[in-house]
């Protein structure tokens, strides 16, 4: 499963390496380059057909809806992960963790510095392994609701990391208010970015996610084992 999910990683990659070959010859860098609207939608499509790859195969491999879920979390921090370092193999960027980069486009854009998905992609990767471990342990290992509250919260804040500039900035709160089709902030973004430029990424809201996440991941890790003939979930 971590080889496939590298190797769509690469695919991942090259597709930036042609977008920053037509649009950003000199290297990547805000503000951004106006784009086509058909190539704007062509690539909001494209991640969305990502996120559809990355939950395809824990489909075919286990019925349990949380075991589905732990493999998603595994391929997306795996393949984001291996997305960052093709790009230094193939581009050699980014120049730093430091560097800011638009993360995502759906359904407004998503901007922060590389370390900042990183980092979630390892607390992914541990949910994963977490969960996996558990329900090799025992079919009836699941979450309370406290653990998917504090998870979801943490997921939330993390979010709001990501988006909060951009949201206020690229053309305001109206740009959300008028989006009628999937990505469509995202895709104002992309074409009419061109005096955008990241200010200071807030760190208050990953620290936020990363504590109410960590006490998650903590209550995921305390629930005891359950007998294994319980019924699978």
């Amino acid at each position: 499963m971590a080889a496939f999910y590298a190797a769509m990683a690469y695919l991942e990659s090259a597709v930036v390496v042609y977008l920053r070959a037509l649009y950003y010859p000199e290297g990547f860098d805000f503000p951004l380059v106006p784009m086509d609207r058909s190539l704007v939608s062509t690539e909001i499509w494209r991640e969305a057909a990502t996120l559809f790859m990355l939950l395809a195969p824990a489909a075919l491999i286990t019925r349990s809806a949380l075991e589905r879920f732990a493999w998603f979390c595994f391929g997306f921090g795996i393949w984001d992960l291996f997305y960052y370092i093709w790009l230094k193999v193939l581009l050699d960027w980014p120049a730093n963790v430091m560097s800011r980069d638009l993360l995502f486009l759906i359904p407004v854009p998503w901007v922060g510095p590389v370390w900042a998905p990183c980092a979630i992609s390892l607390g992914l990767i541990a949910l994963a392994l977490l969960i996996l471990r558990g329900r090799s342990r025992s079919s009836a290992y699941r979450f309370d609701p406290w653990t998917w509250a504090l998870l979801i919260l943490g997921a939330l804040f993390f979010v709001v990391s990501f988006t909060i500039d951009p949201l206020l900035r690229v053309e305001g709160l109206d740009a959300l208010r008028s989006t009628s089709t999937l990505g469509d902030a995202g895709a104002r973004a992309l074409m009419n970015g061109r005096e955008y430029i990241p200010e200071r990424y807030p760190l208050i809201w990953f620290v936020a996610g990363t504590v109410v996440a960590t006490l998650g991941l903590w209550r995921a890790s305390r629930i005891p084992r359950a007998d294994g003939r319980a019924q699978d979930r």
